[in-house]
């Protein structure tokens, strides 16, 4: 299984500006965002098997982060047409499946991918109260069939530090998982990297 590395985006970068639609239909924008203690953003799918091997705690460490003041959203940019079980169906399905708690949104044009330079699922962003990017990287060391437990470590470590006022390390390991399906003309390569 190969595995694509995330592009380890500038911390202190600004959230980038988006507006999606919610698997419910609901419109959710980056300003809906303001005022929480810090905002998780989590490009995700269905169908990955690095997605499928921490989604669970994931999940876990999501309403964490959230009854403390923190939100969170997951992401979906893989073209529908490349990868058919990652539409909203198959979306719907999994946030039913797991009792995901925040919002799952479509980013049907990959416009939003490509702001935050994502390169793949998962790949996790965590920005301060301010909307600065504080963490990027893996949420731990596991990775499907290398039989390390699957615990959130390194995220947690950085929601923890973030919500305790306390600098978040800059000591962080890029995520790695499935590269982002891209369509439309798109490619991995169009942030120049």
């Amino acid at each position: 299984m190969p595995e694509t590395p995330s592009t380890m985006l500038d911390l202190g970068t600004t959230l980038p500006v988006f507006r999606l639609q919610d698997i419910d239909g609901t419109t959710v924008t980056s300003d809906d965002f303001a005022g929480s203690k810090g905002l998780l953003v989590a490009f995700w799918c269905a169908h990955c098997p690095y997605v499928r091997h921490i989604r669970s705690v994931f999940a876990r460490v999501a309403r964490d982060f959230q009854q403390r003041g923190g939100a969170v959203v997951a992401i979906n940019a893989n073209d529908i047409e490349v990868s058919p079980g990652d539409g909203p169906e198959g979306m719907a399905e999994e946030a039913r499946e797991l009792g995901y708690t925040f919002p799952y949104l479509f980013d049907d044009t990959q416009a939003v991918a490509k702001a935050f330079r994502a390169a793949c699922t998962p790949d996790l962003f965590l920005f301060d109260g301010g909307q600065r990017l504080v963490y990027r990287g893996q949420f731990d060391g596991s990775r499907p069939n290398n039989q390390v437990p699957v615990t959130g470590k390194d995220l947690a470590a950085a929601v923890d530090a973030l919500l305790s006022g306390s600098k978040v390390s800059a000591e962080q390991r890029p995520s790695m998982g499935c590269n982002i399906k891209w369509g439309r003309g798109a490619a991995p390569g169009y942030f120049g990297g």
